[in-house]
């Protein structure tokens, strides 16, 4: 991973911008969506931003002076003097998906983009909204967090009560006819390839919602990335136990590669 995806809060705060025309333009509509406050060098809100967008010609010279100032720059088109780069957005408010290439093939993002937006419904909002406001009952509901995400995952799941594609997920009606979190369980995958795209379905949704992973030390990092970033990683050698614990054990064995 080249770069680490955040998102920023920038609501009621001013955001520097210097340029104008089209590029410039742009740049000040996202920070508006955003709901940062656009301004210039020459405005008092300056040196209190956190970050600074430059569409110039020539802009060098003001990135480093930026830079210098402590601020985390982009320069529209210029990936090599950016410290952060813009992706390409789905906005599904409070849902963001934001696909980008870090300044690599702007155009590709915009694609993906394009095709995310005819794939997901724009009522991922409301069911991101139903869920914060369910917190309370969900962990009256599964006192320990693992057995929380656990609910929650097999809920979110394809086919599942709370499927963000399937017909009018109803987290109240969820809740009220929801049983306890799937008991613990141990899997084995076995993976055709080193390559992450050769999962079925199957075995990219066990890693993605494993609370540990056993895998021998030849394990491609590749695979090992598709795990959850939380989850416990084991390091197996052949012949060691395998230990039991609560939730859900991915073992993968290689053997077939």
């Amino acid at each position: 991973m080249h770069s680490l995806p955040l998102f920023v809060i920038l609501a009621g705060q001013p955001v520097l911008l210097l340029g104008t025309g089209e590029a410039a333009q742009a740049k000040r509509r996202l920070i508006e969506r955003a709901g940062g406050i656009p301004v210039t060098e020459e405005d008092a809100r300056a040196a209190q931003a956190r970050i600074a967008f430059v569409a110039l010609d020539a802009p060098e010279q003001a990135a480093a002076r930026l830079k210098a100032a402590g601020k985390l720059v982009n320069v529209v088109d210029r990936p090599d003097l950016c410290d952060f780069t813009t992706p390409a957005i789905v906005d599904r408010d409070p849902v963001l998906i934001a696909v980008s290439t870090g300044g690599a093939a702007s155009s590709l993002a915009a694609a993906l983009r394009q095709r995310l937006e005819t794939l997901l419904p724009a009522r991922l909002g409301a069911l991101a909204t139903a869920l914060q406001a369910a917190r309370a009952a969900l962990r009256a509901r599964w006192t320990d967090a693992g057995d929380r995400r656990r609910a929650l995952g097999l809920a979110l799941a394809p086919g599942g009560a709370l499927d963000p594609l399937g017909p009018d997920p109803d987290v109240t009606a969820w809740l009220a006819a929801s049983d306890e979190a799937a008991p613990s369980r141990r899997l084995v995958i076995r993976p055709t390839s080193a390559d992450p795209d050769d999962l079925t379905l199957g075995q990219a949704r066990a890693l993605g919602l494993a609370d540990r992973v056993v895998h021998p030390p030849e394990t491609p990092p590749a695979l090992l990335a598709r795990v959850r970033a939380d989850a416990t990683r084991l390091l197996h050698h052949a012949g060691m136990p395998i230990p039991q614990a609560p939730g859900l054990t991915v073992v993968i064995e290689m053997a077939v590669i």
